[in-house]
């Protein structure tokens, strides 16, 4: 018995395993936001259960000889087609969208983005610009910046922490809070400046280059643009190799287009082996 992929379930002989119902599950979930379907919960059992019903369909078609008829075997050869083409692509991305690559393609990003400058500080908030003007005084005494904040502050989010803001751009904070923040110095005490919130009063703590966003934030990104781009290199090829024809629908000018882009007569479509067909020879079975 497969630990890895274990049977979840038998249908006269026939057996269904966990990683079958794991594909169908992704198969239903392609394009939608809807969470991993997880072994053991009800929406994985449902999946097992509508798994089973299918088996039992098939069978049933199979004994009474379905498997075999004109329309059956022509939608088989294309699901066979179908599914072969995904075993094909599983195959080349597993060995293409790895680790490494990721890795390689990572640095290669992060030393395109335009990095700017963080400034770490803490704020004192108050109503009134005599409040903060008191305040500055008391600092400019020499009274802890953080203590002043905890005992005075209301900015809720961070009075606790001594107004400690952590590091922001710029751009991540209003544009009258930046413009002090980014021209005081590391160390120094900003006069008391008005926002939409109230009255301020900032201390810069730390300057430092913004850093890159971390691997784990672009794998995603990565891991689509690569995928999407292997895929396309791969068709692409495949498509250079092959000769193919696209036959324009009859509407009374039945024309050939070949895959450079020319078209051709019918008299001029050629056979499998290069020659026309002779004129008392029957089309092909399109199937």
């Amino acid at each position: 018995m497969d630990e890895r992929d274990p049977v979840l379930a038998r249908v006269d002989g026939t057996v269904i395993r966990r990683s079958d119902v794991e594909r169908e599950a992704a198969s239903q979930a392609e394009g939608s936001d809807s969470p991993q379907v997880a072994p053991g919960s009800e929406a994985f059992a449902d999946i097992l259960d509508e798994l089973i019903d299918q088996r039992l369909l098939a069978m049933e078609a199979r004994r009474r000889g379905l498997d075999q008829s004109e329309e059956a075997l022509r939608r088989l050869a294309l699901a066979e087609e179908r599914i072969l083409g995904n075993v094909l692509v599983e195959t080349a991305l597993a060995d293409a969208v790895n680790e490494e690559t990721i890795e390689r393609i990572y640095q290669e990003q992060v030393r395109l983005i335009p990095l700017g400058e963080e400034v770490r500080a803490r704020h004192i908030l108050v109503d009134t610009r005599e409040e903060a003007e008191a305040i500055k005084a008391l600092i400019d005494s020499g009274q802890d910046f953080a203590a002043l904040a905890v005992r005075m502050s209301q900015d809720q989010a961070t009075r606790l922490e001594g107004g400690d803001l952590g590091y922001f751009t710029r751009e991540g904070v209003l544009p009258a809070f930046g413009a002090v923040a980014f021209r005081t110095g590391e160390g120094e005490t900003s006069e008391p400046f008005q926002t939409e919130f109230g009255w301020h009063i900032l201390r810069v703590v730390d300057r430092r280059r913004e850093p890159p966003p971390s691997l784990e934030d672009l794998r995603p990104n990565i891991v689509r643009f690569y995928t999407f781009d292997q895929l396309e290199g791969l068709i692409d090829g495949l498509r250079e190799q092959a000769v193919i024809e696209r036959i324009a629908l009859p509407d009374g000018d039945i024309s050939l287009e070949t895959a450079t882009g020319e078209v051709a007569g019918p008299d001029d479509a050629p056979d499998v082996d290069g020659e026309p067909p002779q004129a008392d020879e029957p089309p092909a079975d399109p199937g």
